[in-house]
């Protein structure tokens, strides 16, 4: 009953400020598998790449996948998001991807997964986007190319998930203990976290001061993670810290660290299909915003509206920039 009332309280709502981020055409987006050769880097980076109807150049989108994941991790994203005019570039960083733990057996997972969450693939990970981006660049303007002409690429948002959340932070500013130089690359616009975590080392509040362009974080009260430690609590030590740029939070009750995606990890599944509806709504006004420039969204995130698709205990936030 509760989830009807809201649902019509969001379709009113929507009707008011005339946007609603969850109008899409029913056909999913269709995508492709690509490939960059980062010959500096000596890496072969795999590409799922989700395409809008349109053949006009659309505003990019790139994803990092968590640890153990691929690029055909959480496609709802990537289907959606096309769906509303972006392209959406799904990025797989070997070394810490489905290889891993795949061809190994049951029992010895676990260990590989956490040795794969080393600084090397975390270093790793943050030199494959810039070699991403300059792929993209080349390809957009290579006449024949099956990307040539679709990608706008003077707005472009960084998402990930876990591993790729900490792969998103550094891209979009984080400092980090005992490293001079950021691996903030500033073709980045706006930057999307699905469960955030703070610095391993060091002060949340210099790490994060850095940060200059809009977040948007999402976690859940019970966002845990067998790999790394990571508490719910930590989680949310990262929003306070975001001083110097826009920045919004959502922390869904009852979420696991597996309701962002569409994998299990130890029996957790997501508990409740809302989480997703939501996370779709709120990510696509956000991208509506910063990506596209567009009012109607910017009303109806800093509204009231963008309660609408949240229950009263989950927790909605915004700073004051």
């Amino acid at each position: 009953m509760m989830r009807k009332i809201l649902l019509l309280m969001f379709l009113s709502l929507s009707a008011v400020h005339g946007y609603d981020p969850l109008v899409v055409d029913s056909k999913d987006a269709v995508s492709q598998i690509y490939e960059v050769d980062d010959d500096k880097n000596k890496r072969n980076l795999p590409l799922r790449v989700y395409f809008p109807e349109s053949k006009e150049p659309a505003p990019v989108i790139l994803f990092s996948h968590g640890l153990g994941g691929s690029r055909d991790n959480n496609p709802y994203l990537g289907n959606h998001w096309a769906k509303r005019g972006y392209v959406v570039v799904y990025v797989q960083h070997p070394g810490s991807d489905e290889a891993v733990w795949k061809e190994v057996p049951a029992l010895r997972r676990m260990v590989a997964m956490k040795n794969a969450a080393s600084a090397e693939n975390f270093t790793l990970r943050n030199r494959d986007i810039p070699a991403v981006i300059d792929a993209l660049t080349m390809w957009n303007k290579q006449k024949g190319y099956s990307l040539y002409g679709r990608l706008n690429l003077d707005q472009i948002g960084m998402s990930g998930h876990s591993f790729g959340a900490v792969t998103t932070q550094a891209i979009a500013g984080q400092a980090f203990a005992g490293r001079l130089t950021p691996y903030r690359d500033a073709r980045i616009d706006a930057a999307l976290m699905l469960s955030p975590s703070p610095p391993q080392l060091g002060d949340p509040a210099s790490a994060f001061a850095k940060i200059t362009i809009p977040c948007l974080l999402m976690t859940g009260t019970e966002d845990d993670s067998p790999i790394g430690n990571s508490s719910p609590a930590d989680r949310l030590k990262v929003f306070p810290h975001l001083t110097q740029a826009p920045a919004w939070q959502v922390v869904f009750d009852g979420a696991n660290h597996m309701s962002f995606g569409e994998r299990q990890l130890r029996g957790k599944a997501q508990k409740d299909p809302r989480y997703h509806r939501a996370i779709l709504a709120l990510s696509t006004a956000f991208w509506d915003m910063h990506l596209k420039n567009d009012p109607a969204a910017k009303s109806w995130l800093n509204s009231a509206t963008a309660r609408s698709v949240l229950i009263e205990k989950d927790q909605w936030q915004k700073n004051g920039k």
